[in-house]
């Protein structure tokens, strides 16, 4: 008997003091957050989104780029040649050297050139409206990204706040069995309560830490995985400082498909996708056009550097060229092929989006109403259910209840307690993926 009395007694301390039972990492930093405030540690910290910002730089880069096809290349140039023999020709009268023409033996030519695309086929128009469609895409792959660290920073920081509620209500109901077995052993020094009702009492205790250890632990485990997600320390200690509530919102699955379509950055990327591979078309089709350029050389010859720069030795000229394909080995042909199949492929893409969007809408609605029913089921039975154990424990000290009857008492407040503490994140979480697959950002809203 004093053996199972001070394994009791061990049991109920570890209980209060929870250090002694629990092996856990020292925390050398405290941290009481927002959610607001975790979101944007995570956008902060988060590799994904660095990565979409920096390929929105790239995206920028192309687009200079692609206009650089409109503007003239301008090349400085100089050549050096020894020529063994050159032509003996002189003409009378020219106000050029003739070697000018003909070339010196000891040749130096120092020159400018400007080389110009005047039509490439469409090419160059279709390559800069790719680049601009580019940098959209960018920005709405970042804006994905972003939503994603959203929904899983609230997911992490619903879920350590129904941990702390976990870990709250296992604790209340230990302290219930404790305060309970007190009773019941108090009342069997007095001779009013059996051996078998101290025993029973006992046992329940001992039967509630295991839940009580894992709730405690479920909060570590939670803590260390929402630790990650923001990129601090794993030991670091973290709280939630918003309230565990919810705020209700009216269903209206219709107009949260149409808002999806028009906001969710995975619809604007297919759209954007179908626009960038109907410019890729044009691309392809350039091949079976004419190319046309124009060049201007503006440049000075001599055998001599010192004699080099004067009017006898510079000279200019002016061409066109013009290239008009034939035939390319089908080449041409085969790439507008490739190119319209991406096209298509495109399309089919955006209307198997816009089917997963409608299936995503319609399962975070079936959550939401799952979560309020259950919620509105277990919130009245909370405060039915205190009555239940108060009655209980009344009953019991009055000899008309009996022990069984107070311990069922004190686990089903603590069964409802769970199942509304469940529901709450329940519909927070169906209430976060809605938003999710709509686009709609938290952090935006917060600022509005």
């Amino acid at each position: 008997m004093h053996m199972k009395k001070t394994v009791l007694l061990f049991l109920l301390f570890s209980v209060l003091f929870p250090p002694f039972l629990f092996c856990n990492e020292p925390s050398n930093e405290e941290f009481s957050l927002s959610l607001q405030d975790a979101i944007g540690i995570a956008f902060k910290n988060n590799k994904d989104i660095q990565i979409s910002e920096q390929d929105i730089s790239f995206a920028k880069a192309g687009i200079m780029s692609a206009r650089s096809q409109f503007l003239p290349n301008v090349d400085a140039n100089y050549s050096y040649t020894h020529n063994e023999a050159v032509s003996p020709i002189t003409v009378q009268g020219t106000k050029k050297d003739i070697g000018l023409f003909t070339g010196y033996k000891n040749d130096n030519l120092v020159g400018i050139g400007v080389t110009q695309t005047v039509y490439d086929g469409g090419a160059n128009i279709a390559s800069f409206r790719q680049a601009q469609l580019n940098l959209k895409v960018s920005s709405e792959t970042l804006r994905t990204k972003k939503l994603d660290v959203e929904f899983e920073t609230k997911r992490l920081y619903y879920g350590l706040m129904l941990a702390y509620e976990t870990e709250r209500i296992a604790q209340d109901l230990v302290g219930q069995a404790k305060s309970h077995y007190e009773d019941v052993n108090a009342k069997f020094g007095q001779g009013t309560s059996s051996k078998f009702d101290v025993l029973q009492s006992s046992v329940q205790v001992s039967k509630l830490m295991p839940q009580f250890i894992s709730s405690v632990n479920d909060i570590r485990l939670v803590m260390a995985d929402l630790n990650k997600a923001l990129g601090i320390k794993i030991q670091t200690e973290t709280k939630a400082r918003d309230k565990f509530t919810y705020s209700l919102i009216e269903i209206k699955e219709d107009e949260f498909l149409r808002q999806a379509y028009l906001t969710a950055p995975e619809m604007t990327v297919k759209s954007l996708g179908i626009d960038i591979n109907k410019w890729a078309i044009n691309i392809a089709k350039a091949g079976y056009r004419p190319q046309l350029t124009a060049d201007l050389n503006y440049f000075y010859r001599s055998n001599n550097w010192n004699t080099m720069f004067n009017t006898k030795h510079n000279n200019w000229n002016a061409g066109i060229a013009l290239s008009v394909p034939i035939f390319d080995g089908f080449s041409s042909k085969a790439k507008v092929d490739e190119a319209k199949a991406r096209y298509t492929q495109s399309n089919l893409d955006k209307a198997n989006l816009i089917d997963q969007i409608a299936v995503n809408i319609r399962q975070a609605c079936l959550d939401l109403k799952e979560a309020q029913t259950i919620i509105d089921s277990q919130k009245d039975n909370v405060e039915e259910a205190r009555e239940a154990l108060r009655i209980a424990n009344v009953g019991y000290d009055n000899g008309v209840n009996t022990n069984l009857d107070v311990l069922d008492a004190q686990v089903s407040l603590a069964q409802v307690e769970q199942n509304l503490a469940q529901g709450i994140y329940d519909y927070l979480l169906a209430k976060a993926f809605l938003e999710r697959t709509i686009g709609i950002s938290y952090i935006e809203e917060a600022k509005k």
